[in-house]
C-alpha cells in the first residue's frame, strides 16, 4: 500500500481479518470470544480488553473507523515512529474501555446493592440476568431495576473508535492548523477547532443520549475515554520531551 505507514497498514489488516472472522464463524462464537463484555457476565474474558478494539459490528462501522485510522494515523505515525504509535494507539483503546466499564459499574453497582438489600441473593440476581427469566417475588419497581441491570450485564463493546479518538487528539495537537471537513459539511475547519468540536458532540451525546452522527448504541463514554487518554499522553510527552522521561523511538 502506498501513502500509508507500516503500523497503520498492519492495524488495518488485523481489523479486516477480525471482521471477516465475525462474519464467517457462525452462531456468534467469534464475537463472544473477542468482543468486550461486562466483567460480571460469564462471557467476559481478560483478553477482550485488547481484542474488542479490533472488532466491528457492521460494514459501515469498520469502514468509517479504518478510513479515520488511515487518514489521521498515518500522519501521527510519521511523527511518532512505529513503536511509539502502537503504544499510543493501544493505550488510548485501553483508556476508552476502562472509562466505559467504569461508567457501567457506576450505574450497575447501586442497583445491585438495592436488590441485595431487598433480600435477593447474588446467585438469584446472576441467574436472572443470565437467563432473562422473571425473578420470583420481584415487584414492578424491582423488575424495572432488573431490566436496567440486564441491559448493562449483557452489553458488549466492539470497535477501534476509542483508540482512533486518541489518534485524532494527537493529530490535532501535532497539526493544529491542518484543515479538515465533514463529508456533509464541506467547509474546511482547522484541526484545533474541528477535533474539540467532535469531542464536544460526543460529550453532549453521552450526557443527553442524543446521537448526532452515530447510531444510538454508540459508546460515547468510550470515545471520551480514548480522547482523554490521548490528550493526557500527548500532554505528558510534550511536558517531558526535554528530560530523561521523554519517549525515544
Amino acid at each position: 500500500m502506498r501513502g500509508i505507514t507500516d503500523t497503520v497498514k498492519h492495524l488495518l489488516i488485523i481489523n479486516v481479518l477480525m471482521f471477516i472472522g465475525t462474519l464467517t464463524i457462525q452462531n456468534g462464537v467469534f464475537y463472544n470470544w473477542f468482543a468486550l463484555y461486562f466483567p460480571k457476565n460469564d462471557l467476559f474474558q481478560p483478553w477482550q480488553i485488547i481484542t474488542h478494539m479490533f472488532m466491528h459490528g457492521n460494514m459501515m462501522h469498520i469502514a468509517f473507523n479504518m478510513l479515520a485510522l488511515w487518514m489521521f494515523g498515518t500522519a501521527v505515525e510519521q511523527v511518532f515512529g512505529a513503536k511509539k504509535f502502537i503504544f499510543f494507539y493501544i493505550s488510548a483503546g485501553l483508556g476508552a474501555a476502562l472509562v466505559m466499564l467504569g461508567v457501567y459499574y457506576l450505574q450497575y453497582l447501586p442497583m445491585e446493592s438495592e436488590m441485595l438489600a431487598a433480600g435477593f441473593t447474588s446467585s438469584e440476581i446472576h441467574e436472572t440476568l443470565t437467563t432473562g427469566r422473571v425473578m420470583d417475588g420481584a415487584n414492578v419497581a424491582q423488575r424495572d431495576l432488573l431490566q436496567s441491570m440486564f441491559n448493562i450485564f449483557n452489553s458488549s463493546m466492539v470497535g477501534a473508535s476509542g483508540a482512533i479518538m486518541g489518534v485524532l487528539v494527537a493529530f490535532g495537537m501535532l497539526f493544529p492548523d491542518a484543515k479538515l471537513m465533514l463529508i456533509f459539511l464541506p467547509v474546511p475547519i482547522k484541526a484545533k477547532y474541528f477535533i474539540p468540536g467532535i469531542i464536544a458532540l460526543d460529550l453532549i451525546s453521552a450526557l443527553t443520549g442524543t446521537s448526532f452522527f452515530s447510531p444510538n448504541n454508540t459508546a460515547y463514554a468510550a470515545h471520551l475515554g480514548g480522547a482523554l487518554t490521548g490528550f493526557l499522553m500527548m500532554w505528558y510527552w510534550k511536558k517531558t520531551q526535554f528530560n530523561k522521561n521523554r519517549w525515544d523511538r
